[in-house]
């Protein structure tokens, strides 16, 4: 199935275009919007996922994001990936924006608009149910260990999360 995104402006104002996955060649000054999940259980561990081997930088961990699609607003498209991807239902209020990021296109990626949205929740194991096959396999990390595997290039560099995120993060959650 063909998936579509609103186009918007480098002031994030939406254009009244879409383009299709895959297919619309983004110009200069065109973006999109794609959504981050940090994930926390109540000791403040991270909820990673381990991407499928048949996807770009397949093999590797990642918080749980992708992108948002037409007609869907930041939070709605955070709310179906994590659905999708983990099979994990949390509701709008359950959710915290951490921080906006604008990234410009390079050799791997679009322009976009990239939203960290924060959820805290001691979720177990059982729960988690990987239902869409883009995810294959989930662990729970320590800050320390995120870092560490971050530096050691083991997390999608793209993920944009560090200690001080982390830090301001707790605050958010309170």
């Amino acid at each position: 199935m063909s998936e579509f995104w609103d186009i918007y402006d480098e002031n994030r104002n939406k254009t009244g275009r879409t383009a299709q996955r895959g297919v619309y060649q983004f110009k200069d000054g065109e973006y999109h919007i794609v959504v981050t999940a940090i994930i926390l259980n109540m000791k403040d561990e991270i909820l990673l996922d381990k991407r499928a081997k048949n996807k770009i930088y397949g093999g590797m961990w990642e918080c749980c994001g992708g992108s948002v699609l037409a007609g869907e607003k930041s939070l709605d498209g955070m709310l179906r990936e994590i659905k999708e991807e983990l099979g994990i239902t949390f509701k709008k209020e359950e959710a915290h924006f951490l921080k906006e990021i604008k990234r410009k296109k390079d050799r791997a990626r679009l322009s976009d608009f990239k939203d960290v949205w924060i959820f805290r929740r001691d979720i177990k194991n059982e729960e988690i149910s990987l239902p869409d096959g883009e995810a294959t396999e989930f662990m729970w990390v320590n800050i320390d260990k995120f870092i560490k595997m971050y530096e050691e290039k083991e997390i999608v560099q793209s993920v944009n999360f560090d200690k001080e995120d982390f830090e301001m993060a707790l605050k958010i959650l309170g």
